[in-house]
């Protein structure tokens, strides 16, 4: 569903800044994963869904997205095959309007709009039982203003609107780092519950080793732009953040030192 072939992004070239950001980095995800992405700040973790979601252009390389190569797309024709949530609860919704007007814009997202009469009634029923997934109780109130909802529940309607079109693939940025703990489990079990309903190709970015472990099929660890470890199948299944901190060393030949990361 992703193959990212040989990718290298290089910031500020020639300077005194200069960053190798990604570094001949390659990635192929199969329909359905749900990868997990750590590492340390600088990673190369946001530059690489950047570079997906063509945020800017690769300096090399080439990204496919379920047999199309995207490389060349801009990022507004590249939105028809991805769905993207933010660390900001605040982005990716309009807080000016209801709910339910939300949720319309996103199912209506790439289709040719006419002027006519907004919601219909069967729309605006589908949209009630959609939100009942969240168990915020907020399909009592789908004309109520997103701009008055907490952070936790915008952001798990983000994720929503995100789904709502079952993209190709999704990508979560941190989506839980602004929330509070107990909010954070909240929108990750929706997310693992959405992921699995529709059978999503997901890449989720995380600063928390746990919920990179308790999440999805497989996890990656990036350094220096590039995938240091990559870890699926029984071996993720039984794997714990003691583990997790050996095989860095390993890999790497240094400790781990983001204690956000070990902590959270």
């Amino acid at each position: 569903m992703l193959e990212m072939k040989h990718v290298t992004k290089v910031f500020n070239p020639g300077t005194v800044n200069e960053k190798v950001a990604l570094n001949d980095f390659s990635l192929t995800l199969e329909d359905g994963d749900f990868v997990t992405v750590i590492g340390g700040n600088g990673a190369g973790k946001s530059t690489m869904m950047n570079a997906i979601a063509g945020a800017w252009n690769v300096d090399a390389g080439e990204i496919i997205i379920d047999g199309t190569n995207i490389t060349k797309l801009p990022e507004h024709k590249r939105a028809r095959f991805l769905g993207r949530v933010f660390q900001d609860p605040m982005t990716g919704t309009a807080a000016t309007m209801g709910i339910a007007e939300n949720l319309a814009l996103a199912k209506r997202r790439g289709k040719v709009r006419f002027l006519g009469p907004g919601i219909t009634h069967k729309e605006w029923e589908e949209y009630r039982e959609l939100v009942k997934i969240l168990g915020l109780g907020l399909e009592d109130r789908l004309s109520a203003k997103v701009g008055v909802l907490s952070g936790g529940q915008r952001q798990a309607l983000t994720l929503l609107m995100a789904t709502l079109q079952k993209p190709k693939l999704l990508l979560l940025d941190e989506h839980t780092a602004a929330l509070d703990p107990k909010t954070a489990a909240k929108v990750l079990d929706t997310t693992e519950y959405i992921v699995n309903k529709d059978h999503l190709t997901t890449l989720m970015i995380t600063h928390n080793m746990k919920d990179a472990i308790a999440h999805g099929n497989r996890l990656i660890m990036l350094m220096d732009g590039k995938i240091i470890l990559d870890i699926r199948g029984e071996e993720k299944k039984k794997l714990t953040v003691e583990d997790l901190l050996h095989k860095f060393e390993a890999a790497s030949g240094e400790e781990f030192t983001n204690d956000k990361a070990i902590l959270g």
